[in-house]
C-alpha cells in the first residue's frame, strides 16, 4: 500500500485515502502573511484605515488617553478642595486636554493641507494714505489779471501748456519745459481779453474778446486762423466750450452760439433762454449735453439735438459759474453757486432731479472732477480763498489747500489730472499737486515747444 494520508474509523480500522498529500497549513499561513506584507510594503497606502469597533492607534493620542484614564473623577477630586485649588485643577485640565474627553478614536484625523515651500504666504495689502502737499508746487506772478465773475481767463491744454489771459495779452507757460512765451496781444475795441480755451487736440486756441468776437489761433505758429462772432450787441464773450469741432460761445446778453469751425458759415444753432450774461459753459464727455450757468441764477441743460433746454434749474440763489460733468457717470453734473448761495449741487440730468446739495461756507468759483479717483475739487472765495478736495459721494473733505490772499478766481487741471492751476486777484498763478503721476498717461497728439525760455517765473 502506498503511503498516504489515512484516518481511523471505528474498530480501529484504517481507511486509506489514496492520491492526497498532507497539506502544510503552517507553511501556507507563513507564506500568505509574508506575501501580504510584501504587497503592503511595495504599495504603501496613503490612508490608515479604522473600523467603527476597532480603534485606530495612529489617530489616538496615547498620552492623552493615559491622562484621561488616570485623572480622578470630578465628583471624587473636588471633595475637600478649596475654591482656588479647584480653579487651578480646572485650568490645568482645560490646558492639557483642550476640552477633549474621548480616549479612543475610530476615525482618521483630517489631513492638513500642505503648502508648497515655493508658495509665498498670503499677506493682506496695507492701505497707503495719500499725501497731498499743503503748499503749491510753484508760484508765478500774473500782475493785472482781471477779477470778473463773467470771465474765464485760464485753461490747461492736453499738450501740457497753460494759457492765461492777462489784460490784453495771452501768455503760454509750458509745464514740461517751464518756458513762458507771449502768444498774442489785442488793442483798441477788442481790449481786454475775456476768455481762453484750448480745443481737444490743442491745434487751436479760442480767444474771447470784449467786442463780441472770438479769434482762433494756431498755437504752433501764433497765427490767427479765423474770427467768429459771439453776439450782435458788441458785448463781451466770457465763456467758451469745445465739443470736437464745435465751439460754443456764451456772451453777456445770455446768447449761446454753436459754431462749426470747419465750415465757411460757422453758426449751426443758437440757444436763447438765459435772462442775463453767461458765466459758465461745459459740454458733457459724450458731447450730448451742454450745461450753461448764468448771472440770472439759472442752470440750464441742453440736448445737442434740440433748440429748447432739456432742464431749467432754479435751485441756486446766486450766479452759477462752476460746472463739472462727472467722468465716470455720464448723466451726473455738479454745479456751484456764488456769494449768497455757497453750495455745490449734484444733478441727474436723465431724471432732472437734484441728488444732493452741500453747503461749502463760501462762494464756489470753480469745480473739477479728479480724472483717476471719485473725487471733486472746488475753488472758493472769502473768507479762506481755498481749494477743497472732496470724496464723492460722501462729500467728506480730504484736503483743504490755503495759500491765496484773494479769492481763487480761475481753476484748471493738468492733462494727467495730477495737478491744478489756480489764479487769483492777488496776482499769482499757483500750481498744486493733488495726486501722483497716473500710470495710464496719454500722449498728446501735438507736441511742440512754445517760445524761448524765460529766465524769470513771472508773467507780464
Amino acid at each position: 500500500m502506498d503511503a498516504g494520508f489515512s484516518t481511523n474509523v471505528g474498530n480501529n480500522k484504517t481507511i486509506p485515502v489514496m492520491g492526497h498529500q498532507t497539506p502544510d497549513f503552517t507553511s501556507f499561513g507563513y507564506h500568505w502573511c509574508r506575501s501580504a506584507t510584501a504587497r503592503a510594503s511595495s504599495q504603501p497606502s496613503s490612508h490608515d484605515y479604522a473600523d467603527r469597533f476597532i480603534p485606530n492607534r495612529t489617530a489616538t493620542n496615547m498620552d492623552l488617553a493615559q491622562g484621561l484614564l488616570t485623572i480622578p473623577r470630578k465628583e471624587d477630586s473636588t471633595v475637600g478642595l478649596s475654591a482656588s485649588r479647584e480653579a487651578y485643577r480646572k485650568l490645568l485640565v482645560d490646558t492639557l486636554l483642550q476640552g477633549r474627553t474621548r480616549i479612543l478614536k475610530y476615525r482618521n484625523q483630517p489631513r492638513t493641507p500642505k503648502r508648497s515651500c515655493l508658495e509665498p504666504p498670503q499677506v493682506q495689502p496695507i492701505k497707503q494714505h495719500r499725501y497731498i502737499p499743503k503748499e503749491p508746487e510753484k508760484t508765478m506772478d500774473v500782475s493785472d489779471i482781471a477779477c470778473d465773475w463773467q470771465l474765464n481767463l485760464l485753461d490747461w491744454g492736453s499738450n501740457n501748456i497753460i494759457a492765461i489771459a492777462v489784460d490784453d495779452t495771452v501768455y503760454l507757460w509750458n509745464a514740461t519745459t517751464k518756458s513762458i512765451s507771449e502768444m498774442m496781444t489785442v488793442d483798441g475795441a477788442s481790449y481786454p481779453i475775456t476768455s481762453v480755451s484750448w480745443d481737444s487736440d490743442c491745434r487751436r486756441i479760442a480767444i474771447g474778446l470784449n467786442n463780441s468776437y472770438v479769434e482762433l489761433y494756431d498755437p504752433a505758429t501764433n497765427k490767427l486762423i479765423r474770427t467768429l462772432q459771439g453776439n450782435q450787441q458788441n458785448l463781451l464773450v466770457g465763456s467758451l466750450a469745445w465739443n470736437n469741432h464745435l465751439l460754443t460761445t456764451g456772451s453777456a446778453d445770455g446768447l449761446i452760439i454753436n459754431n462749426d469751425v470747419r465750415i465757411r458759415s460757422p453758426i449751426v444753432s443758437t440757444y436763447k433762454s438765459h435772462r442775463d450774461g453767461i458765466c459758465g459753459l461745459k459740454w458733457s464727455p459724450s458731447g450730448q449735453y451742454l450745461a450753461s450757468g448764468g448771472n440770472d441764477k439759472l442752470l440750464h441743460v441742453w440736448d445737442i439735438s434740440k433748440s429748447d433746454p432739456l432742464h431749467q434749474f432754479n435751485n441756486h440763489t446766486a450766479s452759477v459759474r462752476a460746472l463739472a460733468w462727472c467722468p465716470f457717470q455720464n448723466n451726473l453734473l455738479a454745479s456751484g453757486g456764488g456769494k449768497t448761495d455757497e453750495s455745490i449741487k449734484f444733478w441727474n440730468v436723465s431724471s432732472g432731479t437734484c441728488l444732493k446739495s452741500v453747503n461749502t461756507g463760501s462762494e464756489v468759483s470753480g469745480l473739477l472732477w479728479n480724472k483717476s479717483e471719485r473725487e471733486l475739487v472746488s475753488s472758493h472765495g472769502l473768507p479762506k480763498n481755498q481749494l477743497v478736495l472732496w470724496k464723492y459721494p460722501s462729500m467728506a473733505k480730504m484736503a483743504e489747500l490755503i495759500d491765496h490772499l484773494s479769492p481763487v478766481q480761475y481753476l484748471a487741471q493738468s492733462p494727467d489730472g495730477c495737478k491744478l492751476a489756480t489764479a487769483s486777484t492777488d496776482e499769482t498763478l499757483k500750481i498744486w499737486r493733488i495726486s501722483e503721476k497716473s500710470t495710464n498717461k496719454k500722449t498728446p497728439r501735438t507736441s511742440f515747444v512754445v517760445g524761448p525760455c524765460n529766465m524769470y517765473s513771472s508773467i507780464r
